[in-house]
């Protein structure tokens, strides 16, 4: 039998341990608190690039920098650090970077050249939608080698819509991480200009569509490319065309349009409920692989 003094001591040291993960819990949580402190979100008009696009934000949302994007994405969300850098992201104005409601849209850009838009009548949604969560779903091996969860992609949250006059191109897609019981919804926005697009991808819990759906035309509305930066201001003589269509910005960039899905695993990483969508990865990498078939 098992001594009062023995079973003394097992109480003692499981309440130890409780003391210790509760103590790293709460050094956690201190030190998040801290780098959300040290965030400076900004209003107004922001200029994004070197002159490539500006900002003009309703008093309901803010914009963080690079750096603080980065603070948020990596020390505070738990996705790897990128070289891949931001243009910085939108955020509400009363946002909640530790509550599990909080969202954000991640801004970057794509400069592989003017995309012509000539396809937007001709797509397949449905037919897109297939391709991609068979792409997802040969991409789960590497995911799981990585240490990630699974993923699934579910379908559209909100099927693709293009703006023919503005230039832009939207949608959503839901997918399910590993076992969790809950969705993750991942919109999509794109803005056409003369040497690229402008990527902004919206991240929160699936329950935030309505969300998301509601600021979209602000969204829409609030980023424009600067003047000599614009769709219109295309020189068919001196700029580059981008070797895809409207469809490869949806199905996930250059993969889709070339048919190289297969050995290319779509970089979804996942903190909780939130996702970033490595549009970019997926690029570079097929970039790689034009290089290497035209040496």
């Amino acid at each position: 039998m098992i001594s009062w003094l023995a079973m003394a001591v097992v109480v003692g040291l499981v309440l130890a341990g409780e003391v210790r993960a509760q103590d790293a819990k709460d050094a956690r949580l201190a030190e998040a608190r801290k780098m959300v402190d040290g965030l400076q979100p900004q209003a107004g008009e922001i200029k994004l690039g070197d002159d490539l696009a500006t900002l003009r934000l309703p008093d309901d949302l803010r914009y963080l920098s690079p750096k603080d994007a980065a603070t948020v994405l990596t020390g505070l969300w738990g996705n790897p650090p990128t070289e891949d850098k931001t243009l910085g992201m939108i955020v509400p104005k009363d946002a909640d970077f530790l509550s599990g409601s909080a969202w954000a849209v991640i801004i970057t850009y794509d400069k592989d050249g003017h995309v012509k838009d000539d396809d937007a009548a001709k797509i397949n949604y449905d037919e897109m939608l297939g391709d991609m969560q068979k792409a997802v779903k040969e991409g789960n091996a590497e995911r799981v080698k990585e240490g990630y969860a699974p993923i699934e992609l579910v379908g559209w949250a909100a099927p693709p819509k293009y703006d023919s006059i503005g230039k832009k191109l939207y949608w959503a897609k839901e997918l399910k991480f590993g076992d969790e019981p809950e969705k993750t919804l991942n919109y999509n926005i794109r803005i056409l200009g003369r040497e690229g697009v402008l990527v902004l991808n919206a991240v929160a819990a699936s329950e935030d569509l309505s969300k998301i759906e509601a600021v979209t035309p602000e969204l829409l509305s609030a980023v424009s490319f600067d003047p000599g930066k614009r769709y219109e201001d295309f020189n068919a003589s001196t700029d580059k065309l981008a070797t895809y269509g409207l469809a490869a910005l949806i199905a996930g960039g250059v993969a889709a349009k070339v048919g190289l899905f297969k050995g290319l695993w779509i970089a979804l990483l996942a903190l909780k409920k939130f996702i970033v969508v490595g549009i970019i990865a997926i690029i570079a990498a097929v970039k790689r692989f034009f290089r290497g078939t035209a040496a």
